[in-house]
């Protein structure tokens, strides 16, 4: 069976999962952490991507963003790929590729999902890490919940909405964040990541199947019913 094209739809938040190769560390230290933040901002900025939430771990990269037209996504990680992998691998003596296969995305509803996934990305470290989502240096929660401001972070306007003044929504992120994501929720934003699916609901799905032919859910298990 062949791969489907990637889904990638301007204007829309997306959802990017990249790993590293066989399971091996993208980041030995903090200055390669430095280093790649500073290389995702300047490709977001060259490929009209506002990046609204990212976390760093040893072994993958999350990144919620929008891209201005379709091409943009993968035009900033191929920007990445150039860059950092190229610094990376001379820095630590070594050649290859640093990434598993091409990065993941899946194309998010605003209104129903998208705060979920800033909790689902933000809230990684407590469970890849073992460390409190608001104590994660390498991630976008210290921008959002007022600790420490990023110039990386185009806020989106879901998150405006939490609060009348920067305090407020502050505050009322910071709580959801606080607040662990249902198993039920994690995996479905999982699965959509890794697998490329739509996040949304049907009404959702349907508005985007005006502006593709790609298929944006999985098929039904099984044989299809027999006709009478």
């Amino acid at each position: 069976m062949s791969r489907l094209p990637r889904l990638a739809i301007g204007g829309r938040p997306h959802l990017i999962v990249q790993r590293g190769l066989h399971s091996q560390a993208l980041f030995i230290d903090d200055e390669d952490r430095r280093t790649f933040l500073s290389k995702l901002a300047q490709a977001a900025a060259a490929c009209r991507v506002a990046v609204h939430a990212y976390v760093l771990l040893d072994g993958e990269v999350q990144v919620l963003a929008t891209p201005e037209d379709a091409s943009g996504l993968s035009r900033m990680m191929q920007s990445l790929g150039r860059t950092y992998v190229a610094g990376f691998n001379r820095r630590h003596g070594r050649s290859g590729t640093l990434w598993q296969a091409r990065f993941r995305a899946a194309v998010v509803e605003a209104d129903s999902h998208l705060i979920a996934c800033m909790r689902y990305v933000e809230s990684r470290p407590a469970h890849a890490a073992h460390v409190e989502a608001t104590d994660y240096p390498w991630s976008s929660a210290a921008h959002h919940i007022g600790r420490q401001r990023s110039a990386l972070i185009t806020e989106h306007p879901m998150y405006w909405r939490l609060g009348n003044t920067p305090f407020e929504r502050e505050a009322r992120y910071r709580s959801l964040l606080e607040r662990a994501l249902t198993q039920k929720e994690m995996l479905e934003i999982e699965a959509a990541a890794l697998k490329g699916w739509a996040l949304g609901s049907e009404r959702f799905v349907r508005e985007l199947a005006q502006e593709t032919d790609r298929r944006l859910r999985p098929l039904p298990r099984g044989r299809p019913a027999k006709q009478a």
